[in-house]
């Protein structure tokens, strides 16, 4: 697909979405009003080992309580086996949760299709099978190496260069981190990826890479779901029924409690799982940089309600890891946009089936 097609296709696809609201719009309505109990935004990590992924994946979390009291934190010292374990239990404890990570979900339609996978659960399933390691085996004796995964020290296949460079990225990716930057695009929204070199699932090495971690990520996205997490776009948000605001965050402590509740009174729902792009949270900054993190928050604090609550010791850490500063400014701007999550639909178009949508503040498609 060219350049060219690439962007009529996504024209199609957004317009598709304005039309028929077919590409996991919100819906304006009571459901919609509502938010969620608890939010956490996960920074996610490809490495190997476990010292590095305790030290690289953090979570920010927010709570709003039984009382309505509302409290940020930062999490991290756990491994994505871990990080599965403890969101399961904390969607046992308060199912109205949403979770974002930051990670590709999947990969374009094509090479689904190529794999013979007809869902992204088929296609999850045999990542979770050995798939995922054998592409990311770059060099491994007796392992026939997919040159179309590639980073540091093999370059850029062919296939994706030229006219080929648009089958690298899925509709998502273009339309967030190249799209925008061409001619008719958001200059808002290009904004945000200043300075940022568009990167694709099929890179696995190098600076930016996020195709490692997006292919370990997939074992956890299938446990989250045998769990119970919703995942959208590929399903609808079952965020619980039409409540007054508070009154769900009660019920659901009488039943996590094993107290009775009346007929008709239990709240019904069902964690959500997202996919995330921390850079679309953050907008750009040189988050590398100590010095540019903390002018950030400080900024952030002067202008912001959201910020103004944050404890000293969540500011600090936010400070001290670019991690942990990317976990918060993301949970941060879930909380501003929250009620946009329970409105959220499945997607109908075939393309976004099999590659998802990265979810943003306002996404409509």
């Amino acid at each position: 697909m060219t350049t060219k097609n690439k962007q009529q296709r996504q024209k199609q696809v957004l317009r598709s979405a304005q039309d028929d609201n077919s590409v996991g719009v919100m819906e304006v309505g009571a459901e919609a009003s509502l938010g969620p109990e608890r939010l956490v935004a996960v920074d996610w990590s490809g490495r190997v080992d476990v010292a590095g992924q305790r030290r690289h994946i953090w979570a920010g979390v927010w709570t709003r309580g039984v009382d309505g009291k509302e409290r940020v934190e930062l999490e991290a010292g756990r491994t994505r086996e871990e990080m599965g374990e403890w969101l399961v239990e904390l969607a046992a404890e308060t199912p109205r949760m949403v979770v974002s990570v930051d990670c590709c979900f999947s990969y374009p339609a094509w090479f689904l299709r190529e794999h013979g996978c007809a869902t992204v659960f088929e296609f999850w399933e045999k990542a979770a099978a050995g798939y995922a390691e054998r592409w990311l085996a770059r060099e491994t004796e007796g392992v026939e190496r997919d040159e179309r995964f590639w980073g540091k020290p093999h370059r850029r296949p062919e296939v994706f260069c030229g006219e080929g460079f648009p089958l690298m990225f899925r509709l998502t990716e273009w339309d967030n981190k190249v799209a925008q930057g061409l001619e008719g695009g958001d200059a808002e929204r290009a904004a945000k990826m200043k300075g940022i070199t568009p990167k694709s699932p099929f890179q696995i090495g190098g600076a930016g890479s996020v195709g490692t971690g997006s292919l370990r990520a997939m074992p956890f996205l299938l446990r989250m779901r045998e769990a119970g997490f919703k995942v959208w776009p590929f399903e609808d948000a079952e965020l619980g029924g039409a409540v007054a605001e508070g009154k769900a965050t009660a019920l659901n402590a009488k039943v996590a409690k094993g107290a009775k509740v009346r007929e008709g009174e239990r709240v019904v729902a069902k964690p959500l799982l997202v996919e995330m792009y921390t850079r679309l949270m953050t907008g750009a900054v040189a988050k590398s940089n100590e010095a540019a993190r903390a002018a950030y928050l400080k900024a952030r604090r002067r202008s912001d309600a959201g910020y103004a609550g944050i404890s000293r010791g969540v500011f600090a850490k936010a400070v001290g890891s670019e991690d942990a500063f990317d976990a918060l400014v993301s949970v941060l701007e879930m909380v501003r946009y929250r009620g946009e999550f329970a409105g959220l639909k499945a997607t109908t178009d075939e393309v976004l089936k099999l590659e998802g949508i990265t979810w943003r503040p306002g996404v409509s498609g």
